[in-house]
């Protein structure tokens, strides 16, 4: 009987061990479950980012076509708007050229030069483009291309070679001048 006994109570031990087991099994189970579950919405996260990053790649690159069309027709319009105002210059100088061959007269060529000359002029001051003044011999905006002796002021600018340009506040050609160069006024200044 004793053994009868031992052996109930080791199948006792048996079954709830099982059943340890059987809990054991199941609750590594629903975390296996879990982990699938997480896996699954970690690939389903990773493809959504990786489709939004494929869209983004795709609307930068039309972005950057849209800008790249708008930039070259801003520089076409630009050239266009100058290119008229050229071309009503060459139809002034086309008709100076046409009075001066009818007339053959001397004036009639200074006037239809003049005339091109205002007309550009005109055209620069509309782009706003204004030429440099230069009375004073200043480096930031000549260039001085010959030093004369002169009585004159030393740093007078005595003439002009080349206009000199700037555009709105920047400079967009040098004045290329004729400087005046004072010896004595230096020596003065020395013996002081």
């Amino acid at each position: 009987m004793e053994n009868d006994k031992e052996t109930t109570n080791e199948q006792k031990q048996e079954q709830n061990s099982c059943e340890y087991s059987d809990d054991a099994r199941d609750e590594k189970v629903a975390e296996l479950e879990i982990l699938k579950q997480s896996v699954d919405e970690q690939k389903a996260l990773a493809q959504d980012y990786y489709d939004q990053l494929v869209r983004l790649k795709a609307d930068f690159d039309n972005f950057r076509r849209r800008s790249e069309k708008e930039k070259k027709d801003y520089l076409d319009w630009g050239k266009e708007k100058i290119l008229i105002k050229q071309i009503a210059i060459d139809d002034v100088l086309q008709h100076a050229l046409k009075s001066a061959k009818a007339e053959n007269n001397i004036e009639s060529i200074i006037v239809g030069l003049d005339m091109i000359s205002k007309e550009f002029a005109k055209m620069l001051k509309e782009e706003g483009v204004e030429e440099i003044q230069c009375e004073k011999f200043d480096p930031n905006m000549c260039e001085a291309l010959d030093y004369v002796e002169s009585d004159e002021e030393d740093g007078k600018v005595l003439e002009v070679y080349q206009k000199g340009y700037k555009m709105n506040t920047k400079l967009i050609r040098t004045a290329k001048v004729k400087v005046a160069k004072n010896d004595k006024k230096s020596e003065n200044k020395k013996e002081k």
